[in-house]
């Protein structure tokens, strides 16, 4: 198998995977609300509800697509597809797994390993708010302006924050390569010496405020609970998609699901080992590259799933911020903490680089 060949396989496997993993987010997140609430959830689609996905996506399509007669047509298309197309680029520079060997050949499990990992996502998130900001202009329609202008706002005061936390992460490991990233969370002075726990050497255990700060700007940045203001009903009915109707609003529900899929997925490479676990170079010596490259999708998949369902218990546990309380903790709170970080964070290596 050439590398061509094996590269589009590869992006056709990770876009079936994030739409898969996005379809069922939205049963996991009824069936955690129903936990939580002491209800039953989805359970007429199929043993355990588990076909209630199919059923929500067959209703999308079917459902009549309006259009509001003063929308900008041209940009009211645009903004889902937007959304779509940016939450699901971004997980082409991610490293999924270890590496496979076939045929004599070994392939990296990554769709493009650039130098500037970290900058693409990080640049292709900012892009998002455009598709947003479009819907909700395209609109004609105040409630959804206000929820366009509250999205772009938001995004814009919590990147800020994001941005300062991942320095700290760059600094340590001296590259913006999401692969470079990974593979510096292998081995470590912190658990080199032990055999078995190599693959532990996570940057979580080396920069806790930073993870902290991230993963509140995460929440932020995904407009999930208790950061979903630009899509408050008490104050906006919808926000952003008010207007919406059929596959274009499902394109948007669908992009914030992959969005959170991909965000879960960075913040795993970034600061959970990405694909690395405990003993993953004993597996590779004693069973092979390939038992070992499979075992690292596993351990990457796991990961991102529990983060996943952290995001879904926080949505049904905090209330809702209030719009002030939302800016005042961006800009305020993170940001200063990812300063005095990022501060410590250059003293320390400043300190032990001698």
């Amino acid at each position: 198998m050439d590398l061509l060949t094996f590269k589009l396989i590869l992006v056709l496997a990770l876009f079936l995977l994030s739409l898969t993993i996005a379809a069922y987010s939205t049963w996991a997140e009824r069936k955690v609300a129903s936990i939580m609430q002491d209800r039953i959830g989805p359970n007429r689609a199929g043993p355990f509800g588990l076909l209630q996905p199919l059923a929500d996506g067959g209703k999308f399509f079917f459902k009549e697509d309006f259009t509001p007669a003063n929308a900008e047509r041209f940009l009211f298309v645009l903004g889902p597809a937007l959304v779509m197309f940016i939450s699901l680029i971004t997980g082409a520079v991610i490293p999924w797994g270890k590496s496979l060997n076939i045929g004599g050949t070994s392939f990296d499990l990554q769709v493009a390993n650039i130098d500037v990992g970290v900058l693409f996502i990080i640049g292709m998130a900012s892009i998002g708010v455009y598709g947003i900001m479009i819907g909700g202009w395209a609109s004609n329609n105040k409630y959804s302006l206000l929820g366009a202008i509250r999205a772009s706002s938001q995004m814009i005061s919590y990147e800020l924050a994001m941005g300062l936390a991942l320095l700290s992460i760059i600094m340590m490991t001296g590259s913006l390569d999401l692969k470079v990233i990974t593979e510096s969370q292998t081995t470590g002075k912190l658990w080199g010496v032990i055999p078995w726990v190599s693959g532990m050497n996570w940057n979580i255990f080396y920069q806790p405020i930073a993870f902290l700060v991230f993963f509140v700007a995460a929440l932020a940045e995904t407009n999930r609970h208790p950061f979903d203001l630009p899509e408050c009903e008490s104050e906006l009915v919808t926000g952003y998609s008010t207007e919406y109707s059929s596959m274009k609003l499902g394109l948007y529900m669908f992009g914030e699901y992959v969005n959170m899929f991909i965000s879960n997925a960075f913040m795993v490479v970034l600061f959970f080992g990405g694909y690395n676990y405990p003993g993953i170079e004993w597996v590779t010596q004693h069973w092979g590259e390939n038992t070992a490259g499979i075992l690292s999708v596993v351990a990457f998949l796991a990961k991102t799933i529990i983060g996943i369902l952290i995001f879904m218990w926080i949505r049904w546990t905090l209330p809702r911020f209030r719009y002030d309380q939302l800016m005042h903790l961006g800009w305020k709170t993170l940001i200063p903490m990812a300063l005095v970080n990022l501060i410590i964070t250059g003293a320390v290596i400043l300190a032990f680089a001698n």
